[in-house]
Order: structure tokens, then sequence, then C-alpha cells
């Protein structure tokens, strides 16, 4: 519990048996009351080192970085803060501490934790994804007006402000969706520095492929150049 308020950590994940079970003894469990696994498809032992490693696993067979998410927040609807993390080793646990003091010192409704402004390992953040991030968060200062510096996943939405924004993207626009319906509410969102390490095993879903890359760009970019269209017709 974080100065009276329930925590639950969310974390997707698709066979990642090589690094859950470190990410999971990096969570400082005074501070989170509750940890979800979300199982989307895992072949491998993800499963089974995230119960042993005391995680609540579920699982959600369509794939879906947004599909995992939405799954595990059907598990626990009465938390008052939900953070988000990947199950890989890039996201460092022991900075959800920053999000959540940022969360509760700025009354703010999100917190991102961004990897530009923070410290990003060499090769942690490949050129495709910065510069899809720098593309989105120009577009959504034009379209909306606010600045964003970072699409990443590491971050804290309070409960309240995830029942306002009624999340549907069930791909890679999941963080994206959050971003761009926080500025369509008028919501407070703040950017805190975390730290981006390069994967200790295994390849990126999104950026250890080109289609990979491609296929999350597109839908990222998409939902974006939508999001926009749809508030013109409504203007």
């Amino acid at each position: 519990m974080y100065h009276g308020r329930t925590v639950t950590l969310v974390i997707p994940a698709l066979d990642e048996e090589a690094s859950i079970s470190d990410v999971l003894d990096g969570v400082d469990r005074s501070l989170v009351d509750t940890i979800i696994v979300a199982d989307n498809g895992s072949t491998d032992s993800t499963a089974e080192r995230a119960r042993a490693h005391g995680a609540v696993v579920v699982r959600e067979a369509r794939r879906g970085y947004g599909s995992a998410c939405l799954t595990a927040l059907r598990e626990v609807a009465d938390h008052d803060i939900f953070v988000f993390m990947d199950a890989d080793g890039s996201d460092d646990p022991t900075e959800i501490d920053r999000l959540l003091d940022a969360l509760r010192q700025n009354d703010a409704d999100i917190v991102i934790g961004s990897r530009v402004l923070g410290n990003a390992e060499p090769g942690a953040l490949t050129p495709i994804q910065r510069f899809g991030n720098a593309l989105t968060c120009t577009l959504v200062r034009w379209f909306w007006g606010v600045r964003y510096t970072d699409l990443g996943p590491f971050r804290a939405v309070r409960a309240a402000a995830l029942r306002r924004l009624d999340m549907r993207d069930p791909d890679f626009g999941w963080t994206i969706e959050m971003q761009v319906k926080a500025a369509q509410h008028g919501m407070k969102v703040v950017e805190v520095p975390v730290s981006y390490r390069v994967r200790r095993a295994g390849r990126s879903k999104v950026s250890g492929t080109l289609s990979g890359s491609w296929n999350a760009g597109r839908r990222i970019l998409g939902y974006v150049l939508s999001a926009k269209l749809r508030g013109d017709r409504r203007s």
C-alpha cells in the first residue's frame, strides 16, 4: 500500500521466462499490493515462474498488448492505482516509487515514465522507436496542444482516471490511446525520467523485427490520426 492507496502492478507477458523472475523480485512489495501477470499466450514457463514469485497470473489467449492489459484490469477492479510495466526486464521495477511519488505530489491522473527524459542504455531504444516516438508526440502536440516526450509502457494511473478513459485498444495502440484520451479529457499527465535497459534475453515483440516495428508504428499513428478525424467530425 502506498500512502493509504492500494496499488496493482500489471505486467503483460509473452514468452518471458528468462526475465520475469528477476522483474518480480525487483518489485518493492511494501508499495505494491497485487501483481498481475497477464500471460498473453506464452509457450514457455512464464506463467509458472510468475506464480512462483508471487504474482497472480491471468491468461489472455488473444494476442495483443492491450488485450493483456484489459484482462488484467478485470481481475482487480477496486484498487486505487494501477502501474503498468513490461516483463522483459527493460523497465526497472525499483523505480515504481518514482511514478507513485509523482502521482501523489503533483495530484496527477497519470504519470508516464519517460525513457527520453531518463537514462536509456545504448541500444535500448532503436532509431525506429525514437523516430516513431518523436513523430507521434509531435502530432499529439499539434492536434491537442499537449506535450509528451515518450509513449513508454512504464506508467501509473489512478483508477478513477482509467474509468474515465474507457480503454479499448487491444493491441499496440494501448499506450497512445491512453495519452490521447487523457489530452482530450483535460487530465493532468506528468512525465518523470526513468531508466530503460537493453533486454537481457529474448527479442522485443515490437522492435525486434521490421514487421513488428512496422505493425506497431502503423497502429499507433493510425490511432492518432483517426482520433483527430473523429474529433473534427464532431466539432
